[in-house]
């Protein structure tokens, strides 16, 4: 798994590139049938992807946001790649560098390996089966990671929000909470905070899909954390033709 994990990451790091080609010049905006934004960048990390995945020894089928009626179904193996070639293109096309790349390796509807990158950042994220999970800095130095822990008695909680998408519900949810301290974050930079102990609790109970969430629900169950339903279950990806997720909590205690 450490070599499989190994090759995302440098494909990965392709379509950060092809990303950031497009984020140093102006660009073409355009709006899909659900009403997201999609620019030339979306697009030309998509290829970079599918080419990439599609090249790996492994061949596993591959539901991406920008093919999804391209997607054959589940392997055989019950494994198949997730991938969002660029979540956050609201922050994209603000600018304000909060964006990544998303790829998940899924099996029997758990993700089993992730690989998240912020190409404006230069940082990553990667975790997977049997290896753990690890932060990637600026200067190329990994960190293994692990959650925070649940804040002690008494303590204010670090929460984590949405920058572009806002929810009525979300005060009720966390006024339950206690106290808390909220701080807005776009794309999966936010799960992965959760994952390296720098937050406490990302709830999201707005519409998400599941290649929004799986690349950095790997990262966060391998630093020991949980990604749950507000039932209580696990956020499942067994069937990737429902897409949509529900409402769900990060939480960064074990």
């Amino acid at each position: 798994m450490q070599a499989l994990l190994e090759q995302v990451l440098a494909i990965a790091k392709q379509a950060d590139r092809a990303i950031m080609a497009v984020y140093g010049r102006e660009f073409d905006i355009t709006v899909k049938v659900d009403n997201s934004p999609l620019t030339e960048a979306d697009q030309a990390a998509h290829k970079v992807i599918l080419h990439g995945l599609q090249a790996l020894p492994l061949h596993y089928p591959i539901l991406s946001e920008e093919d999804v009626e391209g997607f054959s179904g589940v392997g055989q193996d019950g494994r198949y790649w997730l991938v969002d070639p660029l979540d956050g293109t609201k922050e994209f096309i603000k600018r304000n560098d909060e964006f990544t790349v998303n790829i998940a390796l899924i099996e029997h509807g758990e993700p089993i390996l992730g690989v998240v990158t912020a190409p404006a950042l230069g940082t990553a994220y990667i975790a997977a089966e049997d290896v753990g999970a690890f932060s990637i800095d600026a200067q190329d130095q990994r960190h293994a990671i692990q959650v925070a822990g649940k804040p002690s008695p008494g303590a204010v909680w670090r929460v984590l929000g949405s920058r572009s998408h806002s929810n009525p519900a979300l005060s009720a949810w966390l006024d339950k909470l206690g106290a808390y301290d909220i701080q807005p974050l776009g794309s999966s930079l936010k799960s992965c905070l959760i994952a390296e102990g720098k937050a406490d609790v990302y709830p999201r109970l707005g519409p998400t899909s599941l290649w929004d969430t799986a690349a950095a629900h790997a990262v966060v169950r391998y630093a020991g954390g949980r990604v749950e339903t507000l039932e209580g279950q696990p956020l499942s990806y067994a069937n990737p033709f429902r897409t949509l997720n529900p409402p769900f909590v990060v939480w960064g205690n074990c």
